[in-house]
C-alpha cells in the first residue's frame, strides 16, 4: 500500500503532459511515440480503414508475455493516457529495482491506439461503423485482424483489454461512482471457472487489495455475460488469462485526468503481481465479492421543481460530441418524473421553485438544455 500511496503522491513526476483530456487522436500520440526511449521498440504493424498507422510498442526481455491494447473504442481514451504514463514511469525509473525486475521477468507488447479512425471521429466504432469489440470472430475489419495477428504471433500469457465506461455506473447499489471497474471475461455461456480464468480473477482481486484504501467504495466488477464476438471473451476462451479494465467517472472529473492516475496505479499493480507471481495464493472468490456495476447515475438531477407537469425531478445526461475540433458535453433531458430514484454526480435541490427550460414551462424529454431558470433566475450549471 505504501508503494501506491507514494506513486500517487509522485504522479506528476512521470505523468505524460503531452496528452490530456478526453479527445485523444492519433496525431496527439504520434509525437509521443517518436520520442520513446531506446528501451522501447516501436513498429507500425498495419493501417486502419482510412490508412492511419496502427503501432505496436515492445519492451522487456522476460519469459512472461503481456499483451495490452487501448482505444479499441475510439472515444475511450483514458487508458491510452495511462499507458503513456506507464511508459514514462518505466523510462524514468529504469535503474530502480522494481522496473529492472519487471523488464527482466516480462516482455510487453502494447497497442496504444487500435482504432485511430474512431479516435479522430470520437466514436465507439471504426470508420466502417463496426464495433471492433464485436468483431473478434468475423474479423471483418483490418483493425481486428491486426490485433488477432499480434495475439497469435506474440502468444501472450496475459492480456489487458483497456476501455472506458460511461458516467452512469455505480458500485453496486450505493451512491458511489465506479471510478475503476474490472472484468474477467467468461469463456462460455455457462460462465464456468477454468484455471486460466481463475488467474485473472486473482489478479483483479490483487488490484482491489492494492488500491481499495485509495479508492474506497469506488471499484466495481463489470458484468461477465458471455459473447464470443467480444475480444476478451475470445482470447479468454483460448485459456489466456484476460482482464478488462474500465476507466470510469471520478467526481468532478469529466476529462478523466483524475481517473487516469488510478488506471496507472492499477496497471502497476497488475504488472507487479504478474512479475512477482504474488497473486497465485489469493482466494479467487474475492473477485466475486467485488460489487457489480449498476446503471444508477445521471450527470445532473434537479430535485423538486415546480413545472406545468407538476412537482417533478428532472434527470439530465451529457452527450459527448466533437465540435470545431473540441469535445463538448451537451446536456439532454433524459427523464421527467415525480420522483427519480437514481443518483446524480451533481444534484440541485430546487425547493419547488418554478422552472423554465429554454424559456418554456412545459417540459419534455430528449431536449437539449440551453437555459434553465428557477423563479425567473437563470441557473448556472456546467459539466463538472
Amino acid at each position: 500500500m505504501t508503494l501506491y500511496k507514494q506513486l500517487l503522491q509522485d504522479y506528476n513526476l512521470f505523468k505524460e503532459e503531452g496528452v490530456s483530456g478526453r479527445y485523444v487522436r492519433y496525431a496527439d500520440i504520434q509525437i509521443l511515440l517518436k520520442k520513446l526511449g531506446d528501451e522501447f521498440l516501436l513498429e507500425e504493424i498495419g493501417e486502419s480503414v482510412l490508412g492511419k498507422p496502427i503501432d505496436g510498442i515492445q519492451f522487456g526481455s522476460g519469459k512472461i508475455r503481456i499483451l495490452a491494447w487501448s482505444q479499441m473504442h475510439g472515444n475511450e481514451s483514458t487508458t491510452t493516457k495511462a499507458i503513456f504514463d506507464l511508459l514514462n514511469y518505466i523510462y524514468k525509473y529504469k535503474k530502480e529495482a522494481f522496473v529492472i525486475s519487471l523488464l527482466e521477468k516480462c516482455s510487453f507488447y502494447i497497442l496504444p491506439m487500435l482504432n485511430p479512425d474512431g479516435a479522430q471521429a470520437y466514436t465507439r466504432v471504426n470508420s466502417n461503423k463496426v464495433d471492433l469489440n464485436r468483431d473478434a470472430q468475423d474479423l471483418s475489419q483490418p483493425e481486428s485482424r491486426i490485433l488477432r495477428k499480434v495475439f497469435e504471433k506474440f502468444k501472450p500469457d496475459f492480456c489487458l483489454n483497456l476501455h472506458d465506461q460511461r458516467t452512469i455506473f455505480s458500485v453496486g447499489n450505493k451512491p458511489d461512482p465506479a471510478v475503476l471497474s474490472f472484468l474477467t471475461p467468461s469463456m462460455d455461456k455457462e460462465r464456468r471457472i477454468f484455471p486460466s480464468r481463475i488467474k485473472s480473477m486473482q489478479l483483479i482481486a490483487k488490484i482491489v487489495d492494492d488500491l481499495s484504501d485509495l479508492l474506497p467504495n469506488r471499484i466495481g466488477r463489470y458484468d461477465d455475460g458471455f459473447n464470443i464476438n467480444c475480444t476478451g471473451d475470445t482470447f479468454q476462451s483460448t485459456q489466456t488469462p484476460t482482464i478488462l479494465f474500465e476507466a470510469g467517472h471520478f467526481p468532478g472529473d469529466y476529462q478523466r485526468e483524475e481517473t487516469r492516475k488510478y488506471v496507472f496505479l492499477a496497471l502497476i499493480s497488475v504488472l507487479k503481481a504478474i512479475s512477482e507471481k504474488s497473486f497465485e495464493n489469493l482466494d479467487y472468490n474475492k473477485y466475486q465479492a467485488i460489487p457489480e456495476n449498476k446503471k444508477l447515475f445521471n450527470d445532473v438531477i434537479l430535485r423538486g421543481v415546480n413545472s406545468e407537469n407538476g412537482i417533478v425531478d428532472i434527470a439530465i445526461q451529457y452527450k459527448e460530441e466533437v465540435k470545431n475540433k473540441e469535445l463538448v458535453f451537451i446536456p439532454i433531458i433524459e427523464k421527467i418524473a415525480p420522483k427519480i430514484s437514481r443518483f446524480a454526480h451533481k444534484e440541485i435541490i430546487c425547493e419547488n421553485k418554478k422552472i423554465t427550460i429554454n424559456h418554456k414551462s412545459i417540459l419534455t424529454e430528449n431536449v437539449i438544455v440551453n437555459k434553465i431558470a428557477l423563479n425567473g433566475v437563470e441557473l448556472q450549471f456546467k459539466c463538472e
